[in-house]
């Protein structure tokens, strides 16, 4: 296990750098140095009042196996919770009133998360997954807007092929 900083989480309080016997966390870049993490060390995540650094494994667990049917229910599932991203999407954008507009900004997110989730259950987010690497190689055959980031996937495909 090592540790990993969320970004988002951080409030610069920076009291992971006192207790960290490597001096392993940068609070300028916001990561922490892998090779110098102690493995499950946790004084960093422990002394971390946002609570923006969590430990992970090294190696995750193979995925279990789905039947067909659970994976196209998923998928059919993930594909109505794009929809209704996008419907919220349109609500926010059109919204009257500020408490409308962030109400529909929650929706909107809530079914994003959603979505992540159960794309991640049926396969498709997990790295070690071969449908995330037929997802991406998918992403890079077919027609996208100019605003794709092509070359970040092509990096991330090279990466993933590579474990």
């Amino acid at each position: 296990m090592y540790a990993v900083r969320n970004i988002r989480l951080c409030t610069k309080d920076c009291l992971c750098l006192y207790v960290c016997p490597t001096g392993a966390t940068d609070t300028e870049t916001g990561q922490i140095d892998r090779a110098k993490c102690l493995s499950g060390c946790r004084a960093c995540v422990d002394a971390c009042p946002s609570h923006a650094i969590s430990l992970v494994p090294e190696s995750y667990p193979p995925q279990q196996e789905k039947k067909d049917s659970v994976t196209r229910a998923l998928r059919l599932l993930a594909a109505s919770k794009a929809k209704q991203e996008q419907l919220c999407k349109g609500l926010e954008q059109s919204a009257g009133t500020e408490a409308s507009r962030r109400l529909a900004r929650a929706m909107r997110l809530s079914n994003r998360l959603m979505a992540e989730d159960i794309l991640r259950e049926s396969g498709y987010m997990l790295p070690q997954s071969k449908n995330v690497q037929d997802l991406l190689a998918d992403m890079l055959s077919t027609e996208q807007d100019d605003a794709f980031p092509r070359a970040a996937v092509r990096r991330l495909l090279e990466l993933l092929t590579q474990q």
